[in-house]
């Protein structure tokens, strides 16, 4: 069944679907409980199985006026170099991730961001639109 959604208003739709169902596949198998750093394990692994690019831990640098700021930030994934995927292993998901993710998809240039929570029952998504 084809879903026929604005692209503008749901960017990326195929490919937030296949990182989505991913992370759903994730979640099955290892639940709740584990530290974020086992889930991230396990997303490397599946995105390598199954051919999908992706950068893990990727660097951004802040750019000011006419310098690059010395600190920098790290976001957990960004998959196929257009969507960064933050991962999240704690209850609910608060108000500075949201934040978190505005400034990665400012800094990357990135039009979707992805934030998975692993840390309930059920896998929490929410995708961050610039």
């Amino acid at each position: 069944m084809s879903r026929n959604y604005d692209d503008k208003k749901y960017p990326l739709q195929k490919e937030s679907y296949e990182i989505i169902g991913i992370c759903m596949e994730v979640h099955r198998i290892l639940g709740k409980g584990f530290l974020e750093i086992v889930y991230k394990d396990a997303l490397e692994y599946e995105f390598t199985k199954k051919g999908i690019p992706y950068e893990r831990e990727k660097k951004y640098e802040i750019e000011y006026k006419d310098i690059i700021l010395p600190h920098h930030f790290y976001a957990d994934f960004v998959v196929y170099n257009k969507i960064i995927l933050e991962v999240k292993a704690q209850q609910g998901i608060v108000e500075n991730h949201y934040k978190w993710v505005i400034n990665y998809l400012a800094a990357s240039k990135c039009k979707l961001g992805l934030i998975v929570n692993f840390g309930e029952d059920s896998l929490i998504t929410k995708r961050v639109i610039l």
